[in-house]
């Protein structure tokens, strides 16, 4: 029975310089895609995204976010998910409309995207604003994510990512940092560590509890478990900060709406919030005496 459903657990092998993260998602997964249907194909990928960044945003050292995000010029031109350092999970996925889906039910990450790039942002409340990109040049998101660290972070990083329709899980282990570590034999070990993890299979990331995992995974090794914490789903939108969105669209535009309709309102599309503005909200907002923008 899985017991660690919507949970991120934490773990190093001692006396190396490798960490590791396994999350499993159920719950949470299921509030994301819940919010707007998408193709089978699309639904799962989407859970591939939040299993991802759910194991990224664990190497948060300060109050952000962090969003994976991929555009293409395929079928799917948009899929992204988030994740803040409270391990809160929202992700989206814009299929186009017009494409036929009927055949891509196994399509892969390059067929759903086509050529493309994949983003990985950290933003943080406060300091500077960071982004890697690389391009979609693997059929699977957990390829193009160790090209990104191989890339861009220069670490030792691989990934195993399983999804269905009711739950998404993922592994990760990851090399530190070369020179904090005196460990001579790194290579010889970290090729023990992937080649255990390689032999993971689908139904143990869906269906296990992550203690189970990693014990028939690792249990040769010296595996210490860390800390663990909860994932759930939620939305960063708020009206506030719709009301700041409106305003940077400039008054002559939004008041044009206004006389059409007599309102104007901000849905989220995350989470399906519809937030309405009036003339008077409005006439606060641009002449910058309304609550919301303070």
């Amino acid at each position: 029975m899985l017991q660690s459903k919507d949970t991120i657990q934490k773990f190093i092998f001692d006396n190396t310089d490798i960490r590791g993260e396994i999350v499993t998602l159920e719950q949470s997964y299921q509030t994301v895609v819940g919010h707007k249907p998408v193709p089978p194909a699309v639904h799962r990928l989407l859970g591939e995204f939040l299993a991802a960044v759910s194991l990224l945003s664990s190497t948060l050292k300060f109050d952000g976010i962090i969003t994976l995000q991929a555009r293409g010029e395929g079928p799917l031109p948009l899929i992204m998910a988030e994740c803040d350092h409270h391990q809160g999970l929202r992700g989206i996925a814009n299929p186009d409309p017009d494409a036929d889906f009927s055949k891509l039910e196994h399509a892969s990450l390059r067929e759903l995207l086509g050529k493309g790039v994949l983003a990985i942002t950290i933003d943080p409340e406060k300091g500077q604003r960071y982004q890697g990109i690389v391009p979609l040049d693997a059929d699977d998101l957990a390829s193009c994510l160790e090209h990104y660290f191989t890339q861009s972070e220069q670490l030792d990083t691989r990934f195993w990512i399983a999804v269905d329709d009711h739950r998404a899980g993922a592994l990760m282990v990851q090399a530190l940092p070369r020179q904090e570590s005196a460990q001579a034999d790194h290579e010889e070990t970290w090729q023990t560590v992937t080649a255990l993890a390689d032999t993971v299979k689908a139904d143990e990331l869906l269906s296990l509890d992550q203690e189970t995992v990693l014990f028939r995974l690792f249990h040769e090794q010296q595996v210490r478990l860390l800390t663990t914490a909860p994932v759930t789903f939620r939305c960063s939108c708020s009206r506030p900060r719709s009301a700041k969105t409106l305003a940077s669209l400039g008054r002559e535009d939004i008041e044009a709406l206004v006389a059409e309709q007599g309102k104007v309102s901000v849905d989220c599309q995350f989470c399906g919030q519809h937030y309405t503005f009036k003339q008077q909200d409005l006439n606060e907002i641009f002449e910058g005496n309304s609550p919301l923008l303070h």
